[in-house]
């Protein structure tokens, strides 16, 4: 797989040379363009998934242009750049992403900073889970990897946010006050957020706090708001939906008496479908984790997908 990488990369970055840089794409990574003067003096950001791109975007405000590269129901764990997203890259004045493990699939992202020249100490590529604490997989095979599925704790989309507000102050501190001011209400709104969703779930009796999905990447969440986390498979990756996943998580189910279930919308549903006819225990919702909604949909603003998220698993475990 990493041989296939490889050569991906090398094709992506020749195509990029016969591309040229006569086009600038953006947005979730749909390849618009725009060649306004005041398109052209904005900071040139990459993120590498939407909900990154929706963050930096709410504290970069007006002064930061945007391409995401896993696009909205993409999956960032094993993402294939395009030829345009070398070129944004390899344009851009800053990159963010997730770190975690989570661009870690065939290596992708690393290579394609390698490709767009974006590597060593002084590139201006930025972690936006600094500071969190990690939480690591379990499962045989994976054990001791970091889970990266932070942002699903809000108290940790806070601190996403801190760092890209930190890191656009480096790399544009002419427009210091901005950023700040921008983060300062985007703090606010994500710590309301937070506490509310904390009292809410205070309803649900403590037995009742079990949420089953299909990847495991409700571990941070569960544990900010006092949940225990089952699911078939604990990463996205080539061997998820086996029988023996399904046999285990089907035991569980009958174990614990779990009477409800839960399908991420950038997930296959046919295991946690195949669960549920096994079972006899409706799907109660979807849930969002690795991506926004599409725009103008639920879920298409990092507040909105959490604030979804929410009210789905409250209504899924109360009714």
């Amino acid at each position: 797989m990493r041989e296939k990488a490889k050569f991906l990369m090398i094709g992506l970055f020749l195509l990029f040379i016969l591309v040229g840089c006569g086009t600038s794409g953006y947005g979730y990574g749909n390849g618009e363009t725009n060649g306004d003067t005041e398109e052209d003096n904005k900071l040139e950001v990459v993120t590498t998934y939407s909900v990154l791109y929706d963050i930096v975007k709410n504290i970069g405000g007006d002064r930061v242009k945007i391409h995401s590269l896993a696009p909205i129901g993409g999956d960032p764990h094993e993402y294939e750049p395009l030829p345009l997203d070398v070129q944004n890259t390899t344009d851009a004045d800053v990159v963010f992403y997730n770190g975690l493990n989570l661009e870690a699939g065939n290596s992708w992202f690393e290579n394609l900073l390698g490709t767009a020249g974006k590597k060593g100490d002084n590139a201006p590529v930025f972690r936006l889970s600094q500071n969190v604490d990690p939480m690591f997989l379990t499962t045989e095979g994976n054990e001791g990897e970091e889970d990266p599925h932070a942002w699903l704790d809000v108290q940790n989309g806070i601190k996403y946010a801190e760092n890209a507000r930190d890191a656009l102050i480096k790399i544009d501190p002419e427009h210091s006050d901005d950023y700040e001011k921008n983060a300062e209400n985007y703090i606010n709104e994500l710590e309301a957020l937070h506490h509310n969703a904390f009292e809410r779930f205070k309803e649900i009796p403590k037995e009742k706090r079990i949420l089953v999905t299909s990847e495991g990447a409700f571990k941070y969440f569960s544990k900010a708001y006092d949940f225990e986390a089952e699911y078939i498979w604990e990463i996205n990756q080539e061997n998820q939906g086996t029988p023996n996943q399904i046999t285990r998580i089907v035991d569980i189910i009958n174990e614990k008496d779990i009477q409800a279930l839960f399908l991420e919308t950038s997930i296959d549903p046919r295991s946690m479908e195949m669960v549920s006819r096994e079972t006899g225990i409706e799907i109660k919702g979807d849930v969002f984790t690795d991506s926004l909604g599409k725009p103008g949909e639920e879920g298409d603003t990092y507040i909105k997908m959490m604030e979804w998220n929410i009210k789905t698993i409250f209504e899924g475990l109360t009714n």
